[in-house]
């Protein structure tokens, strides 16, 4: 009975790991440590790990095949206090590529209004309706994102919950904290958390989510059978997103695309035919100005 027993325990365990979404890798890195015991910043680490890929973040079972991929950098650069530090977080996710044992890169995003508080052994505690602390709000904000991402992948708008729960969050920031953390807030700049759920949600971008269901479902998922397809689908996904860009020039969702997907459109559209080359070469270089020269490798 005793063995029975164990044995039900295991399986039930084994279920609900099944079933969570993130399958995270979290560094904390303290390149400039002066006063805080290392040991502070390596139970961090495991905590963070922990948060994210234990946590059931949706209603949805997802297969570990199906798990959404990631890293987590965190960057220490300032110790404020014994308890409160500064820095930068760098996020990573990708999803599978139907039909072969690549990966996509949803997010390649590099934080720098990163200020929180942490005490060692302290439970990292989150609650989608109510601030809890700087930490917890930022990390739910960047998974409920990046669930959005996977989600207009699989459907189009298919991660319009996940955007607005991130958007939620943003919106339960107390004022007081909003003016201590950056980040939160539109008058903070125009690269952060504020204009990143803001653009995805900006009615002048639906032609890019609309784009990014046809971009994997009906292109990279289908190119290990016929590149030529793919390759003419994702080119007029490629269009949509220049229209997109033209109705919101700058926005945050676009560079966060274009950081995100410059290096898989260049190998893709090296092959291509050439007028798919020159349109997207174009089109990229106009969103992606500050990088224009490494279109160039898209040739003619």
């Amino acid at each position: 009975m005793k063995n029975i027993l164990l044995l039900f325990i295991c399986l039930l365990a084994f279920t609900r790991t099944q079933g969570q979404e993130m399958n995270f890798q979290v560094k904390v890195n303290v390149p400039k440590l002066q006063t805080t015991d290392p040991k502070v910043f390596e139970d961090m680490q495991q905590q963070v790990e922990e948060f994210l890929n234990t946590r059931k973040w949706t209603e949805n079972s997802y297969e570990p095949s199906e798990k959404i991929n990631g890293n987590i950098q965190i960057n220490i650069t300032e110790e404020l206090s014994a308890t409160q530090f500064s820095g930068s977080i760098q996020i990573q996710a990708s999803r599978p590529i139907y039909g072969s044992t690549a990966e996509t890169v949803l997010i390649s995003h590099n934080d720098k209004d990163f200020e929180f508080t942490y005490q060692q052994f302290q439970p990292i505690q989150f609650s989608n309706n109510s601030y809890q602390d700087n930490l917890t709000s930022i990390l739910g904000f960047y998974v409920y994102f990046i669930l959005g991402l996977d989600g207009d992948t699989f459907a189009p708008f298919g991660g319009e919950e996940y955007f607005r729960r991130a958007q939620d969050i943003v919106n339960t920031i107390p004022a007081n904290v909003a003016g201590t953390f950056r980040g939160w807030r539109s008058q903070d700049g125009n690269r952060n958390r504020y204009w990143l759920q803001e653009s995805i949600l900006n009615p002048r971008l639906r032609p890019y989510r609309q784009g990014m269901y046809d971009y994997h479902i009906r292109a990279l998922d289908i190119m290990h059978q016929d590149v030529e397809t793919a390759q003419l689908v994702m080119a007029k996904v490629m269009e949509d997103i220049g229209k997109a860009d033209k109705s919101y020039p700058n926005s945050m969702s676009l560079q966060v695309f274009a950081n995100s997907k410059a290096n898989e459109i260049i190998d893709i559209f090296k092959v291509a035919d050439s007028a798919s080359k020159s349109k997207v070469k174009k089109i990229m270089t106009k969103l992606d100005a500050a990088n224009a020269a490494k279109y160039r490798s898209i040739g003619r």
